[in-house]
């Protein structure tokens, strides 16, 4: 319908009822209001969705309405459009904070997080399917376009009723800004210790700037760090000399944080399968120590606490992982490739596409999903069991060891969320090429009816974690010899709908090896015995590990700076 017969049904509808087209004026006006102090008022987290965050007189209409009413007609209409336009920006980012709060523990960053939306993508896609990805994406699309062109109609409906009573405008501009002034002044509270005059947005945006300018800063100085590497210049006959002659493996566990072992709704099951595994250990002549350390990320962005545990380096953001993985930083896998004495290996099956970064890291092979000969069902966003995996590392690899030990990286995908559906422990001789997982994954839960469920997502987050650490230590019990060294943690916490609301980005660090000189060369890390940290039990940053890990088992420790705890 073109905008000229609207208005005149319009007109005719207003002559023909003008009660109801009086009720309907005021109700456009006031939902036209309502969206401008939700815009400002809206919080950034969902954990501060309270009556007292939208009870609050903001500083902010206030001040617009006074540039307006000062403005000649068409500037006035010019600057009203500009205004509507910057608060749907500002519901915008306030939305992709809560997303982000809800995901990753932290608020967006207008700098360097665009590019998590493409990834946010291939979620969905791997989550959802095809179709359901491009529906999701069509609607998020659609809905920016109806808040841009919805606030900006609100702010233009706002501004015509000013101008048709300039007077009345004038005055109650006056009388908001005296009221906002005196709450203010007087400090003024209601429902609890919430001020009255808020000047969110202003700060809100003066936060922002601030973030820019930070990020930027703090960017152009990391560029400088990377090439601050106390072990750049170790020679290769003094770097890992405890561990010659041994086949070390590097192992993260998708989302297995602090949380698997302290929930009182998750922990018991997961302690239960550490006791039974760890006893199947001891058995087998394997002991272990075990730790805490602060991933850089938080509920997803795996690959930032894989490059944060393996450079030495602070990355958590994508710009920092860029900058590192485009130079030459001594990794962990790198620093057994440097030796000659290992063949290093990379196991990555979350990778679906070719992965440029495993030259940087040191891999004389990658493995990812494409060449690990799996013929099975997806798990959601898991392209394969854990088991499989660690089936596949067993054929294509260790069996087949030549003349060098192995050293290998495996990112074990099964606890990755949503946690649904899940895989089963199965027979070791009865994995083959998977086929025999395609009735467990059909037998699963939905997705959608665990991610949204606050009890059966902690239930299914702790099942999925017990599963991948069964297959990890089953796989050791099985495989492992006098010459193996198991390094395992998480890569970072599982999102706050599990973890918690303001949880800390702690996970668990446990090395585990047949040879007891392994373990004493860590005797003063003080870390606790076995496969659980305790509550006493170090706290380090991800980046320490890596020289800690580098000093304690090099020749000359002393030829590297180790870093405080």
């Amino acid at each position: 319908m073109s905008p000229l017969r609207f208005g005149k049904y319009a007109e005719a509808f207003r002559r023909k009822y003008p009660v109801a087209a009086r009720g309907v004026s005021w109700g456009i006006t006031a939902l036209a209001a309502a969206l401008v102090l939700l815009a400002l008022l809206l919080p950034g987290n969902l954990a501060y969705f309270e009556a007292r965050s939208f009870v609050r007189v903001p500083v902010e209409p206030i001040l617009g309405a006074a540039l307006l009413l000062v403005l000649p007609r068409r500037p006035r209409l010019v600057v009203a459009v500009l205004i509507g336009m910057g608060l749907a920006a500002l519901v915008v980012v306030k939305l992709l904070d809560i997303g982000f709060n809800m995901f990753l523990g932290r608020g967006f960053n207008v700098v360097l997080d665009w590019g998590l939306l493409d990834d946010a993508e291939s979620y969905l896609k791997d989550t959802l399917g095809g179709a359901g990805a491009v529906g999701a994406v069509v609607a998020v699309v659609l809905l920016v376009l109806a808040v841009f062109a919805v606030m900006a109609l609100a702010v233009v409906r706002l501004t015509r009723l000013m101008d048709r009573d300039r007077e009345r405008a004038v005055r109650g501009t006056v009388v908001a800004g005296t009221v906002w002034l005196t709450c203010s002044a007087l400090g003024l509270t209601l429902l609890g210790d919430t001020p009255l005059a808020s000047r969110n947005t202003i700060g809100f945006v003066q936060d922002r700037w601030g973030r820019v300018q930070a990020t930027l800063k703090d960017e152009a100085a990391f560029a400088e760090d990377v090439n601050k590497d106390a072990f750049a210049d170790v020679p290769a006959d003094r770097l890992l000399t405890g561990l010659r002659g041994k086949d070390v493996m590097i192992t993260f566990i998708e989302s297995y944080g602090r949380a698997a072992l302290e929930d009182p709704a998750i922990a018991p099951g997961v302690d239960a399968t550490l006791d039974e595994e760890g006893e199947a250990l001891r058995e087998e002549g394997f002991a272990a120590k075990s730790g805490w350390l602060t991933s850089a990320t938080y509920g997803g962005s795996s690959w930032l606490g894989h490059s944060t545990f393996l450079t030495g380096l602070w990355i958590d953001n994508q710009n920092r992982y860029r900058t590192v993985t485009a130079g030459r930083r001594l990794t962990l896998p790198g620093a057994f490739a440097r030796t000659g004495d290992w063949r290093t290996v990379g196991v990555v099956p979350g990778v679906q596409y070719n992965w440029p970064e495993g030259d940087f890291y040191g891999f004389d092979k990658v493995y990812d999903s494409r060449d690990l000969g799996y013929r099975g069902p997806k798990f959601s966003w898991s392209t394969m069991p854990d088991q499989y995996t660690l089936t596949a590392f067993e054929r294509l690899e260790a069996a087949k060891k030549g003349g060098k030990p192995l050293m290998s990286e495996i990112v074990l995908t099964s606890s990755h969320q949503p946690w649904a559906p899940l895989p089963k422990t199965i027979g070791w001789d009865e994995v083959g090429d998977g086929s025999v997982y395609k009735p467990i994954q059909k037998a699963g839960k939905d997705p959608a009816d665990v991610f949204t469920d606050p009890v059966e997502v902690k239930e299914e987050y702790a099942k999925s974690i017990r599963y991948s650490l069964r297959s990890l230590l089953d796989y050791v019990t099985k495989y492992g010899d006098e010459d193996t060294v198991l390094v395992f943690l998480g890569d970072h916490q599982p999102m706050a709908r599990v973890s918690g609301n303001r949880a800390s980005h702690d996970v668990p660090v446990t090395i585990v090896a047949h040879d007891p000189k392994v373990l004493d060369r860590i005797d003063d890390w003080g870390w606790s015995d076995g496969l659980k940290p305790g509550a006493d039990a170090p706290v380090w940053r991800m980046d320490a590990f890596r020289d800690r890990f580098l000093t304690a088992y090099g020749q000359e420790p002393s030829a590297a700076e180790s870093p405080a705890p």
